[in-house]
């Protein structure tokens, strides 16, 4: 039986919780939660400004609201997919089917490389954005940058996790005999002699051979 699947022991262990806050995995989700709390915040609670002349309020980076909309929807999303993804890593070790597993990591290796490639695309857009931003003073120039920066933090820790995800699902399984023999086929080790073979080992004396009479010995008739 395989001592361990997918990057967790065999199931049916005790939870501990030490080990788990010390695993890769924990603290780059934590991190790239943080991270995602960041960005949606600031652009929700500073990201809108509402300039003079006009009534209604424009995002702050170069008035584009889809670039804002963007990095709101890419947070959300980063935020609830880290609480998701930290609750079936804390239950990974008690999942005991293989194909379950399984499903787990590629789920996971498929969403940390698709926000991996998203945070980046956000990052470009954002910095982009700011940089052809002409009013400066009449936004929030701290809460802007910082969106940017942790734009680009994300981009580390969601690849870093895609990494990670990529390296459980390599492991696979392991220590599971894969190459099984049948006996029948296997050739490692001798067969027994036969019963009846000509070897010197294997040599067995026919029963009847001390009844039979030698042929061509004359025998003379009773009287």
């Amino acid at each position: 039986m395989q001592s361990s699947a997918y990057g967790a022991s065999l199931a049916g262990g005790a939870f501990d919780l030490a080990s788990f806050i010390k695993q890769p995995q924990t603290i780059l989700r934590c991190l790239s939660w943080l991270f995602s709390i960041v960005v949606f915040a600031s652009i929700t609670a500073e990201g809108y400004i509402n300039p003079s002349k006009e009534e209604e309020t424009k995002c702050m980076f170069n008035n584009n609201d889809s670039a804002c909309s963007y990095g709101v929807a890419i947070g959300v999303l980063a935020f609830l997919a880290c609480v998701v993804f930290l609750i079936l890593d804390a239950y990974f070790p008690q999942i005991s089917n293989a194909k379950e597993r399984k499903i787990i990591v590629i789920g996971d290796l498929v969403f940390s490389a698709a926000w991996t490639f998203l945070w980046f695309i956000c990052f470009c857009v954002l910095a982009n954005q700011w940089s052809k931003t002409s009013d400066i003073a009449a936004v929030a120039g701290d809460a802007a940058r910082a969106v940017v920066a942790f734009s680009f933090f994300s981009i580390i820790t969601w690849g870093l996790l895609s990494y990670f995800a990529y390296g459980r699902y390599r492991q696979g399984v392991s220590d599971f005999d894969q190459e099984y023999r049948d006996p029948a086929n296997d050739h490692s080790t001798p067969y027994p002699p036969a019963p009846y073979s000509s070897g010197p080992t294997g040599y067995q004396q026919s029963p009847f051979s001390h009844g039979q009479e030698q042929p061509g010995e004359y025998q003379p008739p009773a009287y």
